[in-house]
C-alpha cells in the first residue's frame, strides 16, 4: 500500500529547478527502506534538471550527539540546499541541532519529504520555532472536503479525544487516511464486498480466506479511499500525481499551493488553474533567516576558505596570462588580459569572492583535468573551449573571440589602394622637395631673363604664371636653350634638366613596379596548399591546437613545429621555417598588433572562444557566466582588450619593401641643381671681374606688334664705325646698358 516516491522526488526537484540551485545534500535515514525508497528515485529526478548531488549525509537516531557532530561537518561545505528525508522522530532532532549551528539563517535551504511534512502538525512549538523557513512537500486528498472524510474525521476526532484529553487535536494526517484505505482494502479483498461490513464483525464470525486468493482480490481493487484513488498497476499502488507544497511560518505550515506532475505549479487544482514550472506563481516564500530574498544555495568562499585558482605557470602569449615573482619562493604575481577581465567580472558580483593564484606548468588539457580530481576550484587564463575538456569541466560565458585562423607571411605587399596609387612612387617629402626646387630654378631663370626675353613679359599675375609653368613644364618637356638669352640661366637649367630627367625616370621606374605588384596574383596559403606540399605549420606547444591539427586537419606531426615564444613566430614565418601558424583569433589579434606589414591572416575554422573552468555542476559557474556578460555589455571587456593591444609598439619587418621613393633618393640631385640655380643668380647680380662677352648674336628679331613683321636690324657689332654715343634717339644706348 505504500505509494512509489518517483513522482514526490520529481516534484522536489522541481522546487530545486525552479530556483537554479546546482547542488543539493542529500540527508537520510540510514534505513534500507529509506535508502531504497527514495534514492533510485531521486538520483533520476535531480539528473533530469541537471543539478548534482554534492553530498549524502546519512543519520542514525542513536546516539544523538552523532547528528551534531555530523551537522557540523556538513556545515562547513559549500552546499547550502538540503534535502531531508527522515522518520518524523530523527527529523525533530535534525532540525532542533542545525538551529543551535546556526543552519536555519540566512542563504540555506531546507525541503522535506512526506515522511516529515505530513507530520509538521503535530510537532510541539519548539520544534515548529526550530523549522522557521522550511519547503515541505506533502501528499494530496482531493476528497477532504466530502462526505466520507467528514465522517471518518469526526470519528477520529472522538477518539483522539478519548484516549489523548491533555493533548491539542490535530486533524487526522495524509499518514492517518492512508493506514485506514490500506485496512479498508483488506476488509474489502475479505468478504469480496464493494461495501464491507465491520472489520470486527468479520473477526468475530472468523471469516478467512486463502492467501492468494486475498492477494489476487486486493490487486483488484478499486475505489476512492480518503488518501485518494485505490488502484493497483504492476502489482504496487498506483502513485500520486499531485502534492502540496507548504512552509513553515509561525505556529504552523502555510500551503503555498501545488504540485502537479507534467503540469507544474499551480495555485489550486481543477479547471481554469494557471500552470508554471517557477515556484514565482505560489506567490512569497519565507525562507530561514526571515529572508524574503532567495538564497544563493552555495557558500561564498572565506577568508578560512579561499577559492584556488589555477593559472597557466608557462603560455605563450604573455598579454594573456604572465606569472613573475620579485624574488625565488616569494608569491606569484600574475597579471594579463585573462587576469584583468576575471577581476572586472568578480567585481561585478553582489558578493565578495575571495581567491588566490597559483600556477601550473603543464598543458592546457591537464590543467583542466586537475579541476575534476579537486586540485583547483577554477581555471582561469587563456582556456579554449572545446569538446574533450567538457568531459572534466564546464565553461562559462566565452570573454574573447572564437575561431582557430591561419596566418601567413607575405613579403610583396603595399598598402596604397590603385586610385592613388599614382602618388606613391614618391613620399611625401619627395613631392614637396621636388615642387619647392622646381619653383626656385623657374624663379632663378625667370629672374635673370626677364628684361631680355620677351616672353617673360607682362603683369605680375601673368609673370607669376609664368614662373609656374616653367617650373612643372621642365618635368615633362624639355626646355628650349635657344630661347634662352643669357649663359648664366642656360648653365642652371642645364643641370635643372638633368635633375629633371632622373625624377621622371624615377617616377617612371617606381610606378611600373607598382603596377606590376598590384597586378600579381599572390599565393593564397590554404590549408589544401600547406597539406599536399607537406608545408611546416606552427602553434602553441601546450594547447589543444596540436591534436586539432592532427586529428581535423590531417597534418603530419613531424610537420607541426610547436612553438614556445610569441616572438618567434614572426621570426619563424619570414625566415621560412613555418608556412604558416595557426593560432587563436585573440593571438592574431596580438600579432598583429606588434607586427604591422607583411602578415596576412587566412582561413577560420570554428572553435570556442576563451573561458574560465569550473567543476560541473558548481553553481559558482552560472553568476560568473553572467558577470561576463556583464562586463562585455558595459563596454570594460572591450577597453581591457583594446588597453592590451595599444600597449605593443606596432614594428615593421626589415623586409618589408617600401617602393616609395624618399628625399635621400633625391636630395644629392636637389642641392645640385639648387646649387647651380643659386651660382647663376649670385653672378647676375654681382657681376663685378666677370667679362662682358657678347650675350646677342648678330641679329636681333623683333616682333612688332602692329605689323607682326621680322626685321633684321643691324647691331652694334655688326658696323664698328657705329658710334652708339650719337645715335638721336639714345635708344640702343639705353638697351645696352639695360643689358
Amino acid at each position: 500500500m505504500a505509494r512509489s516516491q518517483g513522482a514526490q522526488m520529481k516534484a522536489v526537484a522541481a522546487i530545486v529547478q525552479s530556483w537554479q540551485w546546482r547542488k543539493v545534500t542529500v540527508i537520510y535515514e540510514d534505513t534500507a527502506s529509506s535508502i531504497n525508497g527514495i534514492f533510485p528515485h531521486l538520483i533520476d529526478a535531480l539528473q533530469e534538471v541537471e543539478v548534482d548531488i554534492d553530498y549524502y549525509l546519512p543519520l542514525q537516531t542513536f546516539p544523538p550527539c552523532s547528528v551534531h557532530k555530523k551537522l557540523w561537518h556538513l556545515r562547513k561545505r559549500q552546499s547550502r540546499v538540503f534535502i531531508v528525508h527522515t522518520s518524523s522522530e530523527l527529523a525533530i532532532n535534525v532540525f532542533m541541532e542545525a538551529k543551535r549551528l546556526r543552519m536555519m539563517k540566512k542563504e540555506f535551504v531546507w525541503i522535506t519529504t512526506e515522511s516529515i511534512s505530513n507530520f509538521i502538525g503535530s510537532f510541539n512549538s519548539s520544534t515548529i520555532s526550530a523549522m522557521q523557513g522550511v519547503l515541505g512537500v506533502m501528499g494530496f486528498s482531493a476528497f477532504h472536503g466530502q462526505m466520507q472524510y467528514k465522517n471518518f474525521s469526526k470519528r477520529f476526532k472522538a477518539k483522539f479525544r478519548s484516549e489523548y484529553p491533555t493533548q491539542k487535536y490535530v486533524e487526522p494526517g495524509n499518514s492517518a487516511l492512508n493506514a485506514y484505505d490500506a485496512i479498508y482494502t483488506t476488509v474489502l479483498a475479505i468478504e469480496g464486498k464493494q461495501n464491507p461490513k465491520s472489520l470486527a464483525y468479520n473477526l468475530i464470525n472468523n471469516t478467512s480466506v486463502d492467501g492468494q486468493k486475498l492477494l489476487a482480490r486486493i490487486l483488484e481493487s478499486k475505489f476512492i479511499g480518503l488518501s485518494g484513488e485505490v488502484i493497483f498497476q504492476g502489482g504496487t499502488l498506483a502513485p500520486s500525481s499531485i502534492f502540496e507544497i507548504v512552509n513553515v511560518i509561525g505556529q504552523s505550515s502555510l500551503k503555498l499551493g501545488y504540485w502537479s506532475e507534467g503540469l507544474g505549479f499551480s495555485m489550486k487544482i481543477g479547471n481554469g488553474s494557471r500552470y508554471s514550472k517557477s515556484m514565482n506563481i505560489l506567490g512569497q516564500v519565507n525562507w530561514p533567516g526571515r529572508s524574503s530574498t532567495v538564497p544563493r544555495g552555495w557558500a561564498v568562499a572565506t577568508t578560512t576558505n579561499r577559492l584556488r585558482i589555477g593559472v597557466p605557470g608557462h603560455n605563450t602569449f604573455k598579454g594573456f596570462v604572465n606569472v613573475t615573482y620579485e624574488h625565488p619562493g616569494a608569491q606569484p604575481i600574475v597579471t594579463g588580459l585573462s587576469i584583468d577581465v576575471f577581476k572586472a567580472v568578480v567585481q561585478s558580483l553582489p558578493y565578495n569572492l575571495l581567491y588566490d593564484f597559483f600556477p601550473y606548468n603543464g598543458t592546457y588539457d591537464s590543467l583542466v583535468q586537475e579541476i575534476s580530481v579537486k586540485t583547483f576550484d577554477a581555471v582561469v587564463g587563456d582556456t579554449t573551449i572545446v569538446a574533450n575538456r567538457c568531459a572534466y569541466a564546464e565553461f562559462s560565458q566565452p570573454y574573447s573571440d572564437s575561431g582557430l585562423q591561419l596566418l601567413v607571411y607575405t613579403k610583396s605587399k603595399t598598402s596604397a589602394t590603385r586610385a592613388w596609387l599614382f602618388m606613391k612612387p614618391f613620399t611625401t617629402s619627395t613631392w614637396i622637395s621636388t615642387a619647392v626646387v622646381n619653383l626656385y630654378s623657374g624663379f632663378v631663370v625667370w629672374y635673370i631673363e626677364r628684361q631680355t626675353n620677351r616672353d617673360f613679359e607682362g603683369s605680375w599675375f601673368k609673370q607669376c604664371g609664368t614662373i609656374i609653368w616653367l617650373s612643372f613644364t621642365t618635368l615633362f618637356t624639355s626646355l628650349q636653350g635657344d630661347k634662352l638669352h643669357s649663359n648664366l640661366s642656360r648653365m642652371a637649367a642645364v643641370v635643372w634638366l638633368f635633375v629633371a630627367l632622373a625624377l621622371t625616370s624615377s617616377y617612371t621606374a617606381s610606378l611600373t613596379s607598382l603596377l606590376t605588384i598590384q597586378n600579381l596574383d599572390l599565393q593564397v596559403t590554404n590549408v589544401e596548399t600547406l597539406r599536399r606540399t607537406g608545408a611546416k605549420v606552427g602553434c602553441n606547444a601546450n594547447s589543444f591546437v596540436v591534436k586539432y591539427l592532427e586529428k581535423v586537419l590531417k597534418f603530419e606531426p613531424q610537420n607541426i613545429e610547436k612553438i614556445y615564444v610569441e616572438d618567434n613566430y614572426p621570426e619563424a614565418l619570414k625566415s621560412g621555417k613555418i608556412a604558416a601558424a595557426f593560432l587563436e583569433v585573440p593571438y592574431i589579434k596580438v600579432l598583429l598588433a606588434k607586427n604591422c606589414n607583411g602578415y596576412t591572416a587566412g582561413e577560420s575554422f570554428k572553435v570556442g572562444g576563451f573561458g574560465f573552468v569550473f567543476p560541473k555542476g558548481d553553481p559558482l559557474l552560472s553568476d560568473i557566466s553572467q558577470g561576463v556578460l556583464d562586463v562585455s555589455e558595459s563596454g570594460t571587456l572591450l577597453t581591457l582588450e583594446n588597453s592590451m593591444l595599444k600597449s605593443y609598439k606596432c614594428s615593421q619587418s626589415e623586409d618589408d619593401v617600401d617602393y616609395s621613393l624618399g628625399f635621400d633618393s633625391f636630395w644629392g640631385l636637389f642641392a645640385i641643381t639648387a646649387g647651380a640655380s643659386t651660382l647663376a643668380l649670385l653672378l647676375y647680380l654681382f657681376p663685378c671681374g666677370i667679362p662682358k662677352w657678347p650675350i646677342f648674336s648678330s641679329k636681333v628679331f623683333i616682333e612688332t606688334e602692329s605689323e607682326h613683321e621680322m626685321h633684321n636690324l643691324p647691331t652694334a657689332y655688326d658696323s664698328p664705325q657705329h658710334d652708339p654715343d650719337q645715335d638721336e634717339n639714345g635708344l640702343f644706348q639705353a638697351e645696352m646698358k639695360n643689358r
